[in-house]
């Protein structure tokens, strides 16, 4: 049989099945009202915590956003830094890929509320999908700690996360306080934030002694520079 591949804006259309090219919005979900976060270009949309323009080792080519490890800075990365959205979001859904280094670390930051001077770090506001290389990060031997997981406060109910050098599939839904965390196509955790059980999830955690956390209802987004190179790409989302 002969098959043929068309190319069309934004999407390929093979033997008569339509697939978005990375960084492109097909025509369904431009209809639909999605939005790109990241152009597959620029760093246009994002800066750095605190209100900085993006460091240079945050590096946007080849249709992703990689972090530069190659200057260390302590724990992060000379002109890294973890970087924001320039919006803020409430009832979202987001969609993204990410792949992580061997032995590496970062993650994907909810509902950041962005105050340098009472917070230093986003994580002391937003809660954090992780991001990990479970078998060579220390990390992986944690609980509620390996890649997939609401970070310290809920692990994935099932684990699918491909290895390091594979891209990832993650998509983020908050609804009226309803957050479904999907990694590569499967719901891996579902929670309801606000309420006392949310509470009391937070109070035993590392976060108990940050009163803030997980209190904010609509906030940025946050990719971490946690040191270790990962990239992303296909970061899109649509507020609900």
């Amino acid at each position: 049989m002969i098959r043929s591949v068309f190319m069309l804006t934004g999407f390929c259309l093979f033997a008569g099945i339509a697939f978005a090219q990375p960084n492109t919005l097909t025509r369904a979900e431009k209809k639909e009202g999605w939005k790109l976060l990241f152009d597959g270009t620029t760093m246009n949309g994002w800066h750095k915590y605190g209100g900085t323009p993006v460091g240079s080792a945050w590096k946007a080519n080849n249709g992703m956003i990689c972090l530069d490890t190659s200057i260390k800075e302590n724990w992060q990365i000379k002109d890294g830094g973890d970087i924001v959205s320039d919006e803020e979001y409430g009832n979202f859904d987001l969609k993204l890929e990410w792949k992580i280094s061997k032995d590496g670390n970062s993650g994907i930051i909810l509902f950041i509320h962005e105050d340098k001077q009472a917070y230093t770090w986003p994580w002391m506001t937003g809660p954090e999908m992780q991001v990990l290389d479970n078998d060579g990060h220390p990390d992986g031997k944690l609980i509620k700690h390996r890649a997939g997981d609401l970070y310290d406060l809920i692990s994935c109910s099932k684990e699918t996360v491909k290895g390091p050098g594979e891209w990832n599939e993650v998509e983020v839904k908050s609804l009226n306080g309803k957050l479904d965390l999907f990694l590569n196509g499967v719901n891996v955790v579902s929670t309801i934030m606000w309420d006392d059980n949310w509470r009391k999830m937070i109070a035993g955690s590392k976060f108990a002694s940050m009163k803030d956390f997980g209190t904010y209802k609509q906030g940025r987004i946050g990719l971490q520079d946690h040191g270790n190179e990962v990239c992303f790409r296909n970061i899109r989302i649509l507020k609900l």
